[in-house]
């Protein structure tokens, strides 16, 4: 999982998988999710997301996570 926050368009993409998009639907205002060629959830696309999440925390909680990367 990735998440990756544009600045210049204050938009927040979390990249659930390497498969790409084949098709998108937005689930509400802001909000698009990004479906594979078989329909399972690849992304999530959040546009505006200063407004609609906390930029400022992330936090997790028994998340098996094996590698942490930050740019």
């Amino acid at each position: 999982m990735q998440f990756n926050y544009y600045p210049d368009t204050d938009s927040l993409y979390i990249n659930l998988s390497n498969r790409p998009s084949a098709n998108s639907q937005e689930a509400s205002q802001n909000i698009v999710l990004d479906f594979d060629e078989d329909g399972n959830l690849v992304g999530i696309d959040i546009d505006h997301a200063s407004q609609v999440v906390d930029l400022n925390r992330l936090e997790t909680q028994s998340l098996p996570i094996g590698f942490i990367a930050s740019a």
